[in-house]
């Protein structure tokens, strides 16, 4: 899916779950290269009208392990784009190329992404999220939930019914204050003020960019 982030489980029972061995691995200099060639590349194939199509297997392990991505794009600064999921189905490298096209050509606050923007890469940048598998935090309240968020280091997906919405880690950098961060998140996902949060799920994200 698509996406513009009971009981009493201590704070170090999540961070144990996010930090465990089975985390993704982390990405050389090299292998970032290649996924915002890969990003780039499936732009440009987009405004011509194409998708870009690769074989996962000719890359590195790494690069082939199922991972959650979220891909933004900015002109000159503003936000053009942002795309991505929290659910790891295709390996790295596709849901890197998906991701990069959705958030050209499919975010629905933006008009497609024209060629001459494509073209000007250093107007617009390329910035990839790929993300720690989302482990579910149990609390009491909502006061509770943002005692137990690390600012600058959580991203955060909550849900009440069937609505839900994710913050990544680098919504932080504009709302600072845990209270504040969860009350916004709300409003993304169209939860009442005055509605509990039903689930939550934090995760961590190894980010890199232009």
């Amino acid at each position: 899916m698509k996406t513009n982030g009971a009981g009493d489980t201590p704070r170090s029972e999540h961070l144990r779950q996010a930090d465990s061995a089975d985390a993704p691995p982390r990405y050389t200099r090299r292998q970032r290269k290649i996924l915002l060639d890969l990003a780039r590349r499936s732009i440009r194939a987009g405004v011509k009208g194409e998708r870009l199509v690769v074989e996962a297997q000719e890359y590195d392990a790494p690069l082939r392990h199922p991972r959650a991505t979220f891909v933004t794009l900015h002109l000159q600064g503003h936000l053009r784009g942002c795309i991505g999921t929290t659910e790891a189905a295709v390996p790295l490298v596709m849901s890197v190329i998906d991701n990069a096209y959705q958030a050209a050509f499919a975010d629905p606050r933006f008009p497609p992404i024209t060629a001459t923007e494509a073209a000007e890469a250093a107007r617009l940048t390329v910035h990839i999220a790929a993300l720690t598998p989302p482990a579910e935090i149990a609390f009491h309240d909502e006061a509770d939930l943002a005692a137990r968020l690390r600012p600058g280091i959580d991203g955060l997906i909550i849900r009440r019914d069937a609505r839900h919405a994710t913050f990544l880690p680098a919504v932080w950098e504009s709302i600072r204050e845990p209270r504040a961060f969860v009350r916004h998140l709300k409003q993304k996902a169209g939860i009442e003020e005055d509605e509990e949060t039903e689930r939550a799920w934090v995760y961590q994200t190894e980010s890199f960019g232009d």
